[in-house]
Protein backbone atom coordinates (compact mmCIF):
# COMPACT_ATOMS: atom_id res chain seq x y z
CA UNK A 1 0.00 0.00 0.00
CA UNK A 2 1.53 3.39 -0.88
CA UNK A 3 -0.10 5.04 2.63
CA UNK A 4 2.49 2.61 3.99
CA UNK A 5 5.77 3.73 2.32
CA UNK A 6 5.42 7.24 1.69
CA UNK A 7 7.68 9.35 4.19
CA UNK A 8 8.14 12.98 4.94
CA UNK A 9 10.19 14.48 1.61
CA UNK A 10 12.96 16.03 4.59
CA UNK A 11 15.37 13.42 6.32
CA UNK A 12 14.28 14.81 9.23
CA UNK A 13 15.44 11.60 11.87
CA UNK A 14 18.80 10.44 13.33
CA UNK A 15 20.26 9.79 9.60
CA UNK A 16 20.16 13.76 9.77
CA UNK A 17 23.53 14.65 11.42
CA UNK A 18 22.53 19.05 12.07
CA UNK A 19 22.48 19.56 15.62
CA UNK A 20 19.22 20.43 17.16
CA UNK A 21 19.63 22.81 20.00
CA UNK A 22 16.22 24.04 20.30
CA UNK A 23 12.98 22.45 19.60
CA UNK A 24 14.83 18.94 19.56
CA UNK A 25 11.33 17.39 18.34
CA UNK A 26 10.88 19.37 15.65
CA UNK A 27 14.07 19.66 12.76
CA UNK A 28 11.83 22.40 10.87
CA UNK A 29 11.18 24.56 13.60
CA UNK A 30 15.02 24.36 14.42
CA UNK A 31 15.96 25.30 10.99
CA UNK A 32 13.88 27.79 10.66
CA UNK A 33 15.11 29.37 14.09
CA UNK A 34 18.84 28.73 12.60
CA UNK A 35 18.03 30.20 9.58
CA UNK A 36 16.76 33.48 11.80
CA UNK A 37 20.20 33.32 13.89
CA UNK A 38 22.09 33.34 10.48
CA UNK A 39 20.83 36.93 9.65
CA UNK A 40 22.73 38.02 12.82
CA UNK A 41 26.08 38.01 10.65
CA UNK A 42 24.29 41.20 8.94
CA UNK A 43 21.80 42.47 10.72
CA UNK A 44 19.09 40.84 10.42
CA UNK A 45 18.36 39.22 14.13
CA UNK A 46 19.84 39.30 17.78
CA UNK A 47 20.94 36.53 19.57
CA UNK A 48 18.50 37.39 22.67
CA UNK A 49 16.09 38.31 20.50
CA UNK A 50 15.64 35.03 19.30
CA UNK A 51 16.34 33.18 21.77
CA UNK A 52 13.56 34.52 23.84
CA UNK A 53 11.08 34.25 20.76
CA UNK A 54 12.15 30.61 20.92
CA UNK A 55 11.90 30.05 24.08
CA UNK A 56 8.11 31.39 23.98
CA UNK A 57 6.68 29.31 21.31
CA UNK A 58 5.40 26.21 21.68
CA UNK A 59 7.58 23.46 19.38
CA UNK A 60 5.13 21.87 16.33
CA UNK A 61 2.41 24.38 16.98
CA UNK A 62 2.26 26.70 14.05
CA UNK A 63 0.09 29.56 15.72
CA UNK A 64 2.61 29.78 18.44
CA UNK A 65 5.16 30.43 16.04
CA UNK A 66 2.99 33.10 14.39
CA UNK A 67 2.44 34.36 17.30
CA UNK A 68 5.45 34.97 18.94
CA UNK A 69 7.34 36.23 16.23
CA UNK A 70 4.91 38.49 15.26
CA UNK A 71 5.12 39.78 18.65
CA UNK A 72 8.49 40.47 18.56
CA UNK A 73 8.58 41.92 15.48
CA UNK A 74 5.85 44.32 16.59
CA UNK A 75 8.24 45.42 19.36
CA UNK A 76 11.48 45.83 17.63
CA UNK A 77 9.38 47.53 14.52
CA UNK A 78 7.81 49.87 17.44
CA UNK A 79 11.43 50.82 19.07
CA UNK A 80 12.77 51.40 15.63
CA UNK A 81 9.59 54.18 15.00
CA UNK A 82 10.07 55.60 17.62
CA UNK A 83 14.12 56.05 16.55
CA UNK A 84 12.78 57.54 13.74
CA UNK A 85 11.12 60.05 15.07
CA UNK A 86 13.44 60.82 17.31
CA UNK A 87 16.25 61.56 14.94
CA UNK A 88 18.21 58.19 15.48
CA UNK A 89 18.76 57.02 11.94
CA UNK A 90 20.94 54.26 12.53
CA UNK A 91 19.21 52.55 15.38
CA UNK A 92 16.51 52.96 12.97
CA UNK A 93 17.91 51.49 10.18
CA UNK A 94 18.71 48.60 12.48
CA UNK A 95 15.78 47.97 13.89
CA UNK A 96 13.58 48.34 11.01
CA UNK A 97 16.01 45.01 9.35
CA UNK A 98 15.90 42.88 12.53
CA UNK A 99 11.71 43.48 12.63
CA UNK A 100 11.60 42.94 8.50
CA UNK A 101 13.18 39.28 9.05
CA UNK A 102 11.25 38.24 12.26
CA UNK A 103 8.02 39.59 10.40
CA UNK A 104 9.01 37.39 7.40
CA UNK A 105 9.94 34.43 10.10
CA UNK A 106 6.24 34.74 11.70
CA UNK A 107 4.66 34.18 8.38
CA UNK A 108 6.47 31.81 7.20
CA UNK A 109 4.20 28.45 8.23
CA UNK A 110 1.31 30.22 7.06
CA UNK A 111 1.24 29.40 3.49
CA UNK A 112 -1.02 27.32 2.75
CA UNK A 113 -4.31 26.74 -0.14
CA UNK A 114 -5.37 28.83 0.80
CA UNK A 115 -3.26 30.74 2.95
CA UNK A 116 -3.64 31.85 6.39
CA UNK A 117 -5.31 35.67 6.16
CA UNK A 118 -2.81 36.56 8.66
CA UNK A 119 -0.03 35.89 5.88
CA UNK A 120 -0.57 38.48 3.71
CA UNK A 121 0.32 41.23 6.56
CA UNK A 122 2.83 39.57 8.43
CA UNK A 123 4.62 39.35 4.41
CA UNK A 124 3.46 43.21 3.61
CA UNK A 125 4.80 44.16 7.48
CA UNK A 126 8.08 42.67 6.42
CA UNK A 127 8.52 44.59 3.27
CA UNK A 128 7.70 47.82 4.52
CA UNK A 129 10.03 47.93 7.12
CA UNK A 130 12.94 46.47 4.54
CA UNK A 131 11.92 49.78 2.83
CA UNK A 132 12.10 51.48 5.92
CA UNK A 133 15.65 50.74 6.63
CA UNK A 134 16.62 50.76 2.99
CA UNK A 135 15.84 54.23 3.13
CA UNK A 136 18.24 55.17 6.05
CA UNK A 137 21.30 53.68 4.43
CA UNK A 138 23.89 56.15 2.77
CA UNK A 139 26.14 53.37 1.75
CA UNK A 140 25.23 51.24 -0.22
CA UNK A 141 22.44 53.32 -1.44
CA UNK A 142 19.34 50.91 -1.75
CA UNK A 143 17.03 51.67 -4.11
CA UNK A 144 13.55 49.83 -4.60
CA UNK A 145 12.74 48.87 -8.21
CA UNK A 146 9.96 47.61 -10.41
CA UNK A 147 11.57 45.36 -13.73
CA UNK A 148 9.52 44.66 -16.72
CA UNK A 149 8.16 41.28 -16.98
CA UNK A 150 6.21 40.33 -19.76
CA UNK A 151 2.70 42.80 -19.02
CA UNK A 152 3.53 43.60 -15.49
CA UNK A 153 6.88 44.05 -13.05
CA UNK A 154 8.92 41.96 -10.77
CA UNK A 155 9.88 43.50 -7.53
CA UNK A 156 13.79 44.36 -6.14
CA UNK A 157 16.42 46.36 -5.39
CA UNK A 158 18.85 47.80 -6.47
CA UNK A 159 22.19 48.23 -4.24
CA UNK A 160 24.87 50.81 -5.48
CA UNK A 161 28.57 50.45 -3.63
CA UNK A 162 28.41 54.69 -4.44
CA UNK A 163 27.77 56.98 -6.25
CA UNK A 164 30.42 57.56 -8.45
CA UNK A 165 28.63 56.51 -11.84
CA UNK A 166 31.77 54.06 -12.61
CA UNK A 167 30.74 50.90 -14.50
CA UNK A 168 31.32 47.60 -11.33
CA UNK A 169 30.52 44.10 -11.57
CA UNK A 170 27.27 43.30 -10.61
CA UNK A 171 25.78 40.18 -8.68
CA UNK A 172 21.87 39.20 -9.76
CA UNK A 173 20.44 37.52 -6.57
CA UNK A 174 17.02 36.14 -6.05
CA UNK A 175 15.72 33.42 -3.55
CA UNK A 176 13.94 30.29 -4.00
CA UNK A 177 11.32 28.32 -2.76
CA UNK A 178 10.37 29.88 0.13
CA UNK A 179 12.27 33.29 0.71
CA UNK A 180 11.81 36.72 -0.37
CA UNK A 181 14.31 39.31 -1.91
CA UNK A 182 14.31 41.74 1.03
CA UNK A 183 16.20 38.10 2.98
CA UNK A 184 18.87 38.21 0.27
CA UNK A 185 20.16 41.53 2.20
CA UNK A 186 21.53 39.24 4.91
CA UNK A 187 21.76 36.19 2.85
CA UNK A 188 24.88 38.01 0.77
CA UNK A 189 23.65 41.43 -0.80
CA UNK A 190 25.70 43.67 1.84
CA UNK A 191 28.63 41.08 1.61
CA UNK A 192 28.54 41.59 -2.22
CA UNK A 193 28.53 45.25 -1.45
CA UNK A 194 31.29 45.03 0.80
CA UNK A 195 33.84 43.60 -1.83
CA UNK A 196 33.09 46.28 -4.25
CA UNK A 197 29.79 44.44 -6.52
CA UNK A 198 26.53 46.61 -7.31
CA UNK A 199 23.67 44.42 -6.23
CA UNK A 200 20.46 43.63 -7.90
CA UNK A 201 18.26 41.94 -5.93
CA UNK A 202 14.56 40.48 -7.11
CA UNK A 203 11.54 38.40 -6.88
CA UNK A 204 10.43 36.06 -9.34
CA UNK A 205 7.34 34.38 -10.39
CA UNK A 206 6.27 32.32 -7.78
CA UNK A 207 8.46 33.94 -5.35
CA UNK A 208 6.77 35.68 -2.63
CA UNK A 209 6.31 39.86 -4.13
CA UNK A 210 4.79 38.15 -7.17
CA UNK A 211 3.05 35.93 -5.65
CA UNK A 212 1.16 37.82 -2.98
CA UNK A 213 -0.07 40.84 -4.88
CA UNK A 214 0.20 39.49 -8.76
CA UNK A 215 -0.64 36.14 -8.83
CA UNK A 216 2.22 35.09 -10.25
CA UNK A 217 3.40 31.31 -9.87
CA UNK A 218 7.22 29.61 -10.22
CA UNK A 219 8.01 28.61 -14.01
CA UNK A 220 10.59 26.35 -14.80
CA UNK A 221 12.21 27.89 -18.07
CA UNK A 222 14.02 30.81 -15.26
CA UNK A 223 15.62 32.11 -18.41
CA UNK A 224 12.53 33.93 -19.51
CA UNK A 225 12.55 35.55 -16.21
CA UNK A 226 16.42 36.29 -15.85
CA UNK A 227 16.75 37.52 -19.66
CA UNK A 228 14.44 40.80 -18.78
CA UNK A 229 16.16 41.00 -15.63
CA UNK A 230 19.36 40.95 -17.32
CA UNK A 231 18.00 43.72 -20.10
CA UNK A 232 17.04 45.84 -16.94
CA UNK A 233 20.53 45.59 -15.89
CA UNK A 234 22.12 46.65 -19.02
CA UNK A 235 19.93 49.97 -19.21
CA UNK A 236 21.97 50.96 -15.82
CA UNK A 237 25.00 52.82 -16.12
CA UNK A 238 26.40 51.76 -12.81
CA UNK A 239 26.68 48.05 -14.05
CA UNK A 240 29.40 46.63 -15.95
CA UNK A 241 27.42 44.67 -18.42
CA UNK A 242 30.45 42.31 -19.36
CA UNK A 243 30.93 40.89 -15.74
CA UNK A 244 27.19 40.36 -14.45
CA UNK A 245 26.91 36.95 -12.17
CA UNK A 246 23.69 35.23 -10.92
CA UNK A 247 23.48 33.79 -7.91
CA UNK A 248 20.18 31.39 -7.06
CA UNK A 249 19.59 30.29 -3.16
CA UNK A 250 17.69 27.37 -2.32
CA UNK A 251 15.36 25.87 -4.77
CA UNK A 252 17.18 29.09 -6.73
CA UNK A 253 20.10 26.17 -7.59
CA UNK A 254 18.31 25.11 -9.87
CA UNK A 255 16.60 28.16 -11.38
CA UNK A 256 19.75 30.18 -11.76
CA UNK A 257 21.86 27.00 -13.94
CA UNK A 258 18.84 26.60 -15.74
CA UNK A 259 18.69 29.86 -16.94
CA UNK A 260 22.38 29.98 -17.35
CA UNK A 261 21.74 27.92 -19.47
CA UNK A 262 20.10 29.66 -22.02
CA UNK A 263 21.21 33.39 -21.08
CA UNK A 264 24.57 33.18 -22.28
CA UNK A 265 25.37 36.90 -21.23
CA UNK A 266 26.02 36.05 -17.86
CA UNK A 267 29.79 35.90 -16.82
CA UNK A 268 29.18 33.51 -14.13
CA UNK A 269 26.22 31.46 -12.26
CA UNK A 270 26.39 30.08 -8.42
CA UNK A 271 23.84 27.70 -7.31
CA UNK A 272 23.70 27.91 -3.14
CA UNK A 273 22.94 24.88 -2.65
CA UNK A 274 23.45 22.97 -6.60
CA UNK A 275 20.06 21.18 -7.89
CA UNK A 276 20.09 18.70 -11.12
CA UNK A 277 16.51 17.46 -10.50
CA UNK A 278 13.56 18.15 -8.05
CA UNK A 279 11.74 15.37 -9.63
CA UNK A 280 13.88 12.97 -7.71
CA UNK A 281 12.01 14.97 -4.35
CA UNK A 282 8.71 13.53 -5.49
CA UNK A 283 9.88 10.46 -6.66
CA UNK A 284 12.12 8.52 -4.44
CA UNK A 285 9.30 7.81 -2.05
CA UNK A 286 7.19 6.15 -4.25
CA UNK A 287 7.47 2.60 -4.62
CA UNK A 288 8.77 0.98 -8.02
CA UNK A 289 9.99 2.11 -11.01
CA UNK A 290 10.89 5.76 -11.86
CA UNK A 291 8.73 5.68 -15.06
CA UNK A 292 5.85 4.32 -13.31
CA UNK A 293 6.06 6.14 -10.47
CA UNK A 294 6.09 10.02 -12.50
CA UNK A 295 2.89 8.06 -14.88
CA UNK A 296 1.18 7.94 -11.56
CA UNK A 297 2.32 11.70 -10.72
CA UNK A 298 1.12 13.52 -14.21
CA UNK A 299 -2.01 10.86 -14.59
CA UNK A 300 -5.71 12.41 -14.78
CA UNK A 301 -6.76 9.77 -12.06
CA UNK A 302 -4.25 8.29 -9.33
CA UNK A 303 -6.46 7.62 -6.40
CA UNK A 304 -4.28 5.32 -4.46
CA UNK A 305 -1.43 8.18 -4.84
CA UNK A 306 -4.13 10.98 -3.93
CA UNK A 307 -4.98 9.04 -0.63
CA UNK A 308 -1.54 8.09 0.17
CA UNK A 309 0.04 11.96 0.27
CA UNK A 310 -3.65 12.84 2.13
CA UNK A 311 -2.48 10.60 4.39
CA UNK A 312 1.04 11.56 4.64
CA UNK A 313 -0.18 15.43 5.10
CA UNK A 314 -2.58 14.00 8.37
CA UNK A 315 0.40 12.32 10.07
CA UNK A 316 3.72 14.68 9.24
CA UNK A 317 3.05 18.46 10.29
CA UNK A 318 6.56 19.10 7.88
CA UNK A 319 5.40 17.19 5.04
CA UNK A 320 1.87 19.21 5.20
CA UNK A 321 3.40 22.41 5.25
CA UNK A 322 5.50 21.83 2.53
CA UNK A 323 3.01 20.71 -0.02
CA UNK A 324 0.42 23.07 1.26
CA UNK A 325 3.12 25.92 0.57
CA UNK A 326 4.16 24.34 -2.93
CA UNK A 327 0.35 24.49 -4.01
CA UNK A 328 0.09 28.22 -3.70
CA UNK A 329 3.66 28.79 -4.95
CA UNK A 330 2.90 26.61 -8.05
CA UNK A 331 -0.88 27.55 -8.45
CA UNK A 332 -2.37 24.08 -8.40
CA UNK A 333 -5.12 22.59 -6.41
CA UNK A 334 -3.59 18.94 -5.23
CA UNK A 335 -0.82 17.67 -3.57
CA UNK A 336 -0.08 15.18 -6.60
CA UNK A 337 -0.12 18.31 -9.22
CA UNK A 338 2.71 19.78 -6.58
CA UNK A 339 4.17 16.72 -7.13
CA UNK A 340 3.95 16.60 -10.50
CA UNK A 341 5.18 19.59 -10.74
CA UNK A 342 8.09 19.39 -9.40
CA UNK A 343 9.26 17.09 -12.59
CA UNK A 344 9.37 19.87 -15.07
CA UNK A 345 12.17 21.52 -12.73
CA UNK A 346 15.45 19.85 -14.54
CA UNK A 347 18.94 20.27 -15.69
CA UNK A 348 18.46 16.76 -17.28
CA UNK A 349 18.43 16.08 -21.02
CA UNK A 350 21.21 18.33 -21.55
CA UNK A 351 20.17 21.28 -20.22
CA UNK A 352 23.25 21.08 -18.12
CA UNK A 353 25.55 20.76 -20.46
CA UNK A 354 24.76 24.56 -22.35
CA UNK A 355 25.52 26.18 -19.19
CA UNK A 356 29.01 27.98 -21.14
CA UNK A 357 30.11 30.76 -18.20
CA UNK A 358 32.14 29.46 -14.91
CA UNK A 359 30.11 28.05 -12.44
CA UNK A 360 29.97 27.11 -8.93
CA UNK A 361 28.28 24.50 -6.76
CA UNK A 362 27.38 24.70 -3.55
CA UNK A 363 26.98 21.78 -1.12
CA UNK A 364 26.34 21.24 2.35
CA UNK A 365 27.70 17.56 4.14
CA UNK A 366 24.07 17.87 6.37
CA UNK A 367 21.56 18.91 3.72
CA UNK A 368 18.46 17.29 4.72
CA UNK A 369 16.31 18.28 1.70
CA UNK A 370 18.78 17.99 -1.76
CA UNK A 371 21.51 15.48 -0.54
CA UNK A 372 23.89 14.62 -3.55
CA UNK A 373 21.92 17.08 -5.77
CA UNK A 374 25.29 19.09 -5.76
CA UNK A 375 27.15 16.13 -6.98
CA UNK A 376 24.60 15.61 -9.60
CA UNK A 377 24.71 18.40 -11.03
CA UNK A 378 28.63 19.38 -10.77
CA UNK A 379 28.95 16.02 -12.46
CA UNK A 380 26.51 16.96 -15.48
CA UNK A 381 28.33 20.42 -16.27
CA UNK A 382 30.53 21.03 -18.98
CA UNK A 383 31.70 24.50 -18.66
CA UNK A 384 34.51 26.00 -16.22
CA UNK A 385 33.02 24.57 -12.67
CA UNK A 386 34.22 24.28 -9.54
CA UNK A 387 32.18 21.92 -6.56
CA UNK A 388 32.28 24.20 -3.00
CA UNK A 389 31.97 21.57 0.35
CA UNK A 390 30.55 23.27 3.29
CA UNK A 391 30.20 20.99 6.46
CA UNK A 392 29.29 20.54 9.76
CA UNK A 393 32.45 20.59 11.60
CA UNK A 394 32.66 24.42 10.38
CA UNK A 395 29.38 25.13 11.28
CA UNK A 396 28.30 25.49 7.61
CA UNK A 397 26.49 22.07 6.94
CA UNK A 398 23.00 22.53 6.97
CA UNK A 399 21.01 23.53 3.85
CA UNK A 400 22.22 27.21 2.04
CA UNK A 401 24.76 27.18 5.07
CA UNK A 402 22.31 28.91 8.10
CA UNK A 403 24.49 29.94 10.78
CA UNK A 404 27.96 30.16 8.80
CA UNK A 405 27.06 33.35 7.11
CA UNK A 406 30.92 34.76 7.29
CA UNK A 407 32.24 31.42 6.29
CA UNK A 408 30.35 31.06 3.49
CA UNK A 409 30.08 34.63 1.87
CA UNK A 410 34.06 35.15 2.24
CA UNK A 411 34.23 31.57 -0.05
CA UNK A 412 31.66 32.34 -2.50
CA UNK A 413 32.64 35.35 -3.37
CA UNK A 414 36.63 35.02 -3.78
CA UNK A 415 35.25 32.60 -5.97
CA UNK A 416 33.33 34.97 -7.78
CA UNK A 417 36.16 37.87 -7.30
CA UNK A 418 38.80 35.05 -8.76
CA UNK A 419 36.43 34.23 -11.83
CA UNK A 420 35.53 37.56 -13.09
CA UNK A 421 38.79 39.11 -12.75
CA UNK A 422 40.07 35.88 -14.50
CA UNK A 423 37.17 35.66 -17.64
CA UNK A 424 37.45 39.71 -17.88
CA UNK A 425 41.33 39.39 -18.51
CA UNK A 426 41.56 36.28 -20.34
Amino acid sequence: MLASVLTTDCRCSEENPMKQILFPNNIQFWYETLRSMSHIAYGGADFGEVLSTAERITEGDFGSWYTEWAATADRVAGEAETALKAGHKVSARDGFLRASNYYRSAEFFLHGHPCDPRHDDAYDRSVECFKAAAALYTTPRIEPVEIPYEHTTLPGYLYRVDDSGAPRPTLIMHNGFDGTAEEMHFFGAIAAVERGYNVLLFDGPGMPGPRHHQGLVFRPDWENVITPVIDFAETIPDIDDTRIALLGLSMGGILAPRAAAFEHRLAAVIAVDGLYELGEVSVRNIPGAREEAERLLRAESAPELDAALGQLMSKDPISRWAINHGMYVMGVDTPRAFSASYLDYTLADGIAEKIQCPTLVCDADADMFFKGQPEKLYDHLTCRKTLMLFTTEEGAGAHCHPGAMRLATARIYDWLDDTLNTTVTA
